[in-house]
């Protein structure tokens, strides 16, 4: 082996004393080498540092995998994806395989970068959030399989993974209709994402069924909320469409010193929300359940499962804390 060069599959066969085959079995994992020839490999290749060369190793396996996944989520940071890649990469380690992850950071162009990445790398198959309506670039992937979790790609016919959105706005909005509320405002953006449209329709369901008029969107963040909250005719409750958006209710409730007089459920639950006074009433998706639903469903779909497209639907929780059961206040 040359000075500084990385070494080879020869070099291990020499180092160990054994044939180039023999290498070649132990370090695809095949379970045909005797174990003291198995041992002797294993410790020529720690003695050298060899390292495998993926797509080789690809070429040489009869079935052609690299036991690797690719993982694309909106936000890899946020605790919700967090969350669910780790229940995801844990799922494929059982299995052997390695998970490659993006955030797409809710860009289609970003997605379509990430996913051009992760089949150039020879990943055996993918699971994606999908970040936009447009998903021509997961259709023309013919020769690996997808499933999609927390969002539908209509049109896309792949295994599917979703929490129960619209069932659990609705019985957040009956939670704090059930106490009194009758102007129960609605937080959310990304009208275009499913999850967000979803929970609007719960919302708008739970409000008709009671017979209660709903108080018009206004779009998102602090802003709206504290523009809600100095109109002529402020709400007594407010749902929020997902985290990010309660903690800019939140913010905007305690900067009107109204946290403790107006209620307050929001769509996930976040770190921290039950250290808040009061804590902040959720309804809680179950990320590690999904994750490893959609990791089931791949790792099934890359073993040869054929057949329909499947729905997974995975129920959320209401979790009460206090903000959530802030009754109105009492007309004069």
């Amino acid at each position: 082996m040359a000075g500084g060069s990385r070494p080879t599959m020869k070099d291990v066969a020499r180092t160990a004393r054994v044939s180039l085959k023999t290498v070649s079995r132990v370090v695809n994992g095949e379970p045909t080498v005797a174990p003291d020839l198995a041992a002797r490999v294993h410790a020529a290749v720690e003695s050298l540092h060899y390292r495998p060369h993926l797509g080789a190793s690809m070429l040489r396996r009869n079935d052609r995998r690299t036991r690797t996944i690719g993982v694309l989520l909106a936000d890899l940071a946020g605790p919700f994806s967090a969350a669910l890649h780790r229940a995801i990469a844990d799922e494929a380690s059982l299995r052997d395989v390695q998970v490659l992850a993006g955030s797409t950071d809710e860009d289609p162009h970003r997605e379509r970068e990430l996913t051009a990445a992760f089949t150039q790398r020879h990943a055996d198959g993918l699971i994606v959030a999908p970040s936009g309506p447009d998903q021509c670039h997961l259709r023309s992937l013919t020769d690996i399989p997808v499933v999609l979790v927390d969002r539908p790609s209509p049109g896309l016919p792949a295994d599917t993974i979703l929490a129960t959105n619209t069932a659990g706005a609705h019985d957040a909005v009956r939670h704090m209709l059930a106490r009194g509320h009758r102007r129960i405002a609605f937080l959310g953006d990304h009208d275009g994402v499913a999850t967000v449209r979803d929970r609007y329709r719960g919302y708008l369901t739970a409000l008709t069924d009671a017979g209660v008029p709903a108080v018009e969107p206004l779009g998102w963040a602090e802003a709206t909320a504290l523009a809600l909250l100095d109109g002529p005719t402020p709400p007594t409750a407010i749902f929020t469409a997902h985290h990010l958006l309660t903690i800019d209710a939140v913010r905007a409730l305690r900067l009107r010193g109204l946290h403790r007089r107006i209620a307050l459920v929001g769509f996930d639950d976040f770190p921290a929300a039950d250290l808040l006074d009061p804590g902040i009433t959720v309804v809680a998706q179950d990320p590690a359940r999904m994750g490893r639903t959609a990791a089931r469903a791949l790792l099934e779909r890359i073993d040869g499962m054929t057949g329909p497209p499947r729905e997974f639907w995975i129920p959320t929780n209401l979790i009460r804390r206090g903000s959530g059961e802030i009754p109105p206040p009492v007309a004069g």
